[in-house]
Formats: C-alpha cells, structure tokens, sequence
C-alpha cells in the first residue's frame, strides 16, 4: 500500500508553523505505525463457506425398541435393559436414529477395530464428498485438515486417512484430535479461525465425528450404560476460508473456550476407566450438572464482553458495583443473554442440561427447539450435533442475512465453548424436517433423579 504523495509547499507551511505540530503528531504517528501494520501482516477475517452433516442410509435407522432388542441380544443382563429402557424413553430420543449395523444386528456384539475403521471411513468421506460437492472447492485448496474424534484413535489417524483419500497437498497443516468431547468441534473451529489468520489465501477443513462402535460398554455399571443409549451414528464437515472471493454463508467473528480440568470434580465428571470386571467404558457421574454449570458460567463471563449490548455491559458493572458497596443488599444480575443472538444453539447433551442452561440465560422454550428436535431426530452424535442443528435452522428457513448465530457446546475435560457466527445471506437448505416441530414430553434423565 502507497503513502498519499503530499505537496512540498504544503508540508512546508506545516512546519513553519510550529504550534500545529502538536496537534498533527499523535494522529500522524497513528497513521503511519496503522499502514506499515496492515500492510505487512493485514488481519484476516474468517469466513464459514458451508458444512455438510452425515445422514446414513435409510438400512441403519434404529428405532428405540430396535436398539433394546438388540441389547437383549447382546447379553445384557434384565437390570441393565430396565435401566436403558428409562434412559432411551425419557432422554427425547426418537426412532429415527442411526445406529451401524455391527451394533444393531451382529450376534455376538462386533466391537473390532475393523468395524470401527469401516464406521468412520463411511461417516467421514461420505460428509467430505457432500461438502465438496456443495462447496465447489478443489482440494489444492485446502491447506489446513482438522479432525476430532474422542474415542477412536487409528493408525494411521483419521487425518492422514482423509489426506490419502483426497490427495491433498503435502505442506497441509493436520491436526489430529482425540479425547476432547462434544465440544471438541467448536474448539476446532476456534483453532481454524487462529490458523487462517495466519496462513495467507487458504482454506481450513473441519471433520467432526465420533465412533459408536469404541464407544459401546459391554458391561452392566448404570454410570457407564448412559452414553450407550444416548449416542448415535453422525459427523459433519465445515469449511472455512481466509478467501473474500468464496461464496460464503457466514462469518466466523468470536470463538471464546473455557478448560475447567484444574477442577478435580470438574476433571472426573465424565472419564473413561475400567469397571470391576476389568471392562472399560465411559462413567458419567452426577457431578456432571456441577462441572457443566461452572464451565458454562466462566465461558458466558469472558464471551458477555464481546457479544453483550452496551445497556446490558452497564447494568452488570451497575450491579457489580453496589454489590461491593453493600454486599448482600442486591441479587446477582443475570445479564439478558437472548439480546445477544437470533438463533441460539445449545449442544444436545440431555435434557437436565439443557434445561438448566435455558433457564440460566433466560431463553424461552421455543429458543431451544433446534436443539431438541436434532436430539429428536438424530440423538447425540457428539460434536457433530452442533452443526446438525444449524442445518435444522436452515432447513425451516429462519436464518436471514445479518443474523447471529450462537452455537454453545460442552463436554469432557471439563470444557465450554462458544462461536458466534454472522449470516452474510438469507441461508435455506432442503431437507426433509416438514413434520417438525414435534410437541414433546419433559422428563428428565432416570440418573440424575
């Protein structure tokens, strides 16, 4: 960028006279320091072009009594099916879910590593295929591969699977990562937005998925059966970009995550670890509600600063202020939190959660249908969910240009994050959702009681 070509007679009248000097200098300085800034490393904004969510084939569709017989056929024992029959029938799960068919069919139970690999290579390439088919984008573009998977860790990983399948260029950035939860999508996204303001004319992939088969526990501990019954076949694919010149649906303005492992109770909320009987699978434990209201908490405190209007950032300094003039004198102000989004998207998790965080940020029960209805519909597929209810959004036509999108998800570790997305365009996608909304019922998970 060129310097505007100032005229010499005009600068010399500048200096001669002295008593301007003062007042021109700061902004002059400003300018200056401004342009050589932008100039050698500009900020970047960062843009969502589109995402593509897995829907499996019509032969996978496992209703609820499909999935409690064949728990009965895997040997479970009578306490154990009692148990997941509750967990299944209150957890507003539907009978329109996806399960492999090694779960729902195989006798005994096939818990390979060949039927895993198989699960994910089917999920991930088949949502890849989908987006680059929607998205028009070549794969010499994409310079940045990242993947999120929690319990399935192959070898080699899932990345270097997507970088053999696709050819992609050899200098790619890939991260692989593991054991991160159903959050783990949202701090991807949050990694992409990082990346991309670094690494110049380049597009960022995220593969967000999970593995039923590593996930399934073959044991009767209650603790460890919930995850069995909530979770579901599902992935998705999103693609960023750094490219103004790609037709993008959003902008991508804030990612705020929260890591609350410091906390032990927080830390051993939901962890994986053997039973008595030496058999391994993932305990969630009635600390969960604990550990997830403090991370929501403190990632609403760091995200309020950037997303909260004015009114709202005054009443809490207000409030905060006579509380430590006279303690006890005022309630905690809740900041409205509903004023900062048009469509607010929760992660699935379970009803008790949900619930809570509604209740905590004053939305009403209608702000919480695209959440409800993917659980609905497609159960907890992890981190995937996520995006599974911006397509639902989309899908009734809701989301108009200029719309702000909040996509708040939680999960192992413990961890919270928050995205904030920005419609650059009224966004619709075709999808066969007609009959919903559906009109629920409202119990709760048999758990946490």
């Amino acid at each position: 960028m060129l310097l505007p070509k100032l005229n010499p007679p005009f600068i010399s009248e500048i200096v001669n006279h002295t008593n301007f000097i003062p007042t021109l200098l700061l902004p002059i300085s400003l300018l200056i320091i401004s342009l050589i800034i932008f100039t050698k490393e500009p900020w970047r904004r960062v843009f969502l072009v589109d995402f593509s969510c897995y829907k499996p084939p019509e032969s996978q569709k496992c209703s609820r009594e499909t999935f409690l017989d064949a728990a009965k056929n895997h040997g479970y024992s009578d306490e154990s099916l009692s148990f997941m029959a509750k967990v299944v029938r209150g957890s507003g799960i539907g009978d329109s879910t996806y399960l492999p068919q090694n779960i729902q069919s195989d006798v005994p139970l096939n818990l390979s590593i060949e039927a895993a690999r198989n699960e994910s290579e089917m999920v991930v390439l088949g949502t890849i295929d989908s987006l680059l088919a929607k998205t028009k984008v070549e794969c010499s573009e994409i310079g940045i591969l990242i993947v999120n998977c929690t319990v399935f860790n192959a070898i080699p990983s899932l990345s270097s699977i997507i970088v053999n399948r696709y050819k992609l260029r050899e200098n790619i950035c890939c991260y692989n990562l593991t054991g991160m939860g159903c959050s783990a999508s949202l701090l991807a996204a949050g990694l992409a937005k990082q990346l991309l303001q670094v690494h110049k004319n380049t597009c960022a992939l995220i593969v967000s998925t999970e593995n039923t088969t590593c996930g399934v526990y073959d044991g009767e501990d209650p603790s460890k059966l919930i995850l069995n019954s909530l979770f579901r076949l599902g992935g998705s694919a999103i693609l960023f970009s750094n490219k103004p010149s790609h037709r993008s649906n959003y902008e991508l303005l804030h990612a705020v995550h929260t890591h609350t492992a410091s906390s032990d109770v927080c830390y051993k909320s939901i962890y994986k670890e053997e039973d008595s009987h030496g058999i391994s699978g993932i305990t969630v434990t009635k600390s969960l509600l604990i550990a997830a209201t403090s991370a929501v908490e403190q990632n609403l405190r760091k995200l309020g600063f950037l997303i909260l209007p004015l009114s709202e950032l005054l009443l809490v300094a207000k409030n905060r202020f006579i509380r430590r003039l006279r303690p006890g004198k005022m309630e905690l102000y809740v900041p409205k939190f509903n004023r900062c989004a048009e469509h607010f998207l929760p992660h699935v998790g379970g009803k008790p959660v949900l619930e809570a965080l509604r209740k905590k940020l004053g939305f009403c029960g209608g702000d919480m249908e695209a959440s409800r209805m993917t659980l609905h519909r497609f159960g907890n597929t992890s981190s995937s969910s996520i995006w599974y209810e911006l397509a639902y959004v989309e899908a009734k036509g809701r989301v108009k240009k200029g719309d702000r999108v909040w996509q708040i998800a939680f999960g192992a570790g413990f961890k919270c994050s928050s995205v904030i997305l920005s419609a650059l365009r009224d966004v619709t996608l075709m999808s066969d959702i007609d009959v919903y909304p559906l009109d629920l019922d409202t119990s709760s998970l048999p758990y946490f009681d």
